[in-house]
Order: structure tokens, then sequence, then C-alpha cells
């Protein structure tokens, strides 16, 4: 892996990190969907599918994909009947998902694609019924802005799912997982997209990175109800899972945990 003293050239903990993750994304984006099959031995496809089940779409539940990349979840819940909106601020990966095949035979009209910012999303508060992040939230230079925002724009009684790398609880099983990441993703990266130091940053955002349980704590903190961590091969990968409370109770508790931060 290229550490951060080598000179990543793609983590910063500054007001750099989000141009240097727009350079890193745009750099991969016409070979992010056959690196990620490789790395995850195609599992992420798995993962991406329980993310939709779990959301519980409907025909027409309004559904926002944050960080939607290439489009996956996006495609998906529009597949399962919802009218989505994918946002990606990278426009390299907006491209390749306005252009996958498998948006113009599923969309039907029911998605749109739109380039913005996770840490200030362009839409009025209890749009969405439905609220996803897969693979962006520890990507952003404040993630919990970034699930704050979320909260925001989802309606009383609306889901929010965060699919993302996790930190195994089991400390022999989290150094195999690391060890991976370090030795073996850097090389699929270097071979397939001609950057191993764009796949050293996973490993590198991940130890900066509060994991699932940081995740799962922030939710119960923000107040939201029925929070819960879907762990995957040990908490290799998994997807925390809340629901938005009736206004007042939510207004209450974002209104007072921001408080405490201030």
């Amino acid at each position: 892996m290229l550490s951060r003293r080598m000179g990543n050239e793609f983590y910063r903990q500054d007001d750099q990190r989000g141009a240097r993750v727009n350079a890193l994304f745009a750099r991969i984006a016409r070979r992010y969907d056959f690196i990620n099959d490789l790395q995850s031995f195609g599992l992420h496809r798995f993962w991406k599918r329980r993310v939709v089940e779990l959301a519980q779409i409907k025909p027409g539940t309004q559904v926002l994909d944050v960080c939607c990349g290439t489009g996956d979840i996006a495609i998906q819940a529009a597949a399962a009947g919802g009218i989505v909106v994918g946002l990606d601020f990278t426009p390299a990966m907006l491209d390749v998902a306005r252009h996958r095949p498998a948006s113009f035979e599923r969309r039907a009209g029911k998605i749109s694609f739109i380039e913005g910012d996770a840490l200030k999303l362009p839409f009025e508060d209890q749009s969405f019924a439905v609220v996803t992040v897969g693979y962006g939230l520890r990507n952003l230079s404040n993630w919990k802005v970034g699930l704050h925002e979320m909260l925001r724009v989802a309606q009383p009684g609306g889901r929010l799912l965060v699919l993302e790398f996790g930190k195994p609880d089991c400390p022999p099983w989290r150094w195999i997982y690391f060890t991976y990441l370090k030795a073996v993703v850097p090389l699929l990266g270097w071979a397939f997209a001609g950057s191993a130091a764009a796949y050293a940053y996973i490993l590198e955002s991940l130890k900066h990175y509060p994991g699932q349980r940081g995740v799962e704590r922030e939710m119960r903190e923000l107040g939201m109800h029925n929070v819960r961590v879907v762990n995957f091969l040990g908490g290799v990968m998994s997807i925390n899972y809340g629901e938005k409370p009736a206004v007042a109770a939510a207004s209450h508790s974002l209104k007072t945990h921001l408080g405490k931060r201030s």
C-alpha cells in the first residue's frame, strides 16, 4: 500500500479531501465496476441487493441514492418500483451510470442522475421515503454531516441505509481483512485501472472511518429508530439501518445533537 507518508495522492484530512476523492473516482470510473467484481469476488452485487431489500421499496417510493457512483443501487431501487434520484459529485461516474444499458432498460423514467454535494444535498427537508448510500459515507470530508443531511431529507418514518466497508469485531479476522486490502487490492488497481494508489486509498480511508459500530452510535445519538447493523463475512462489509422518527422527535434530537458539538 502507498501510505500517506509515501505520498498517497488521494487521501487527505484537510480542505482538499473532496477534490482528491473526486480526482480518484474520475480516474477509475471506466474500470470501477469491473474491479469491484474482482476485489469482492462479485459479492458486492449481493450486498447492494440486500440494501434494496431492506429498504422495502414499493411502487412509487421516493428514493435518494447518495454518492450513487455508476448507479448499481439506484438501478435496483428503480427496478423494485422506486422513483429514484441518484446523486454524485463526480461527472465521470455519472456518465457511466447514465449510459449503462441497465439504466435504460429498467428506469422507464424512474431514475434521474444528478451532480451534487452529499454534504449539502439540494433537496427540501422530508423529500424521500428511502435514503441510501453505498461506499460513499467513508469518502466524505465529514461523514457525520453527510449522515445528518441524509436524515434531514428523509421523511418521518423514512429509512436510511449505509452500505460500507466494515471493521470486523474479531481482531484476527480484521488483521486478515486489512492485509488483503493492503497487499492485494492495490495490485488489482495497478493491473486493471493503472493506479495502485487509488485502491490503496480504501484501507487508508477505512482506518480513519469509525466503521459500522461508529455509524450505529451516531444513528442512535440522532434519535433514529430500529437502528441495527447487518454484517457480511464477519463484518468485512456492513449495512447500517435506521428509521427517522416523528417530525417533532427528529427535529429535537438533531438540534440537541448539533448543540452538543457547537
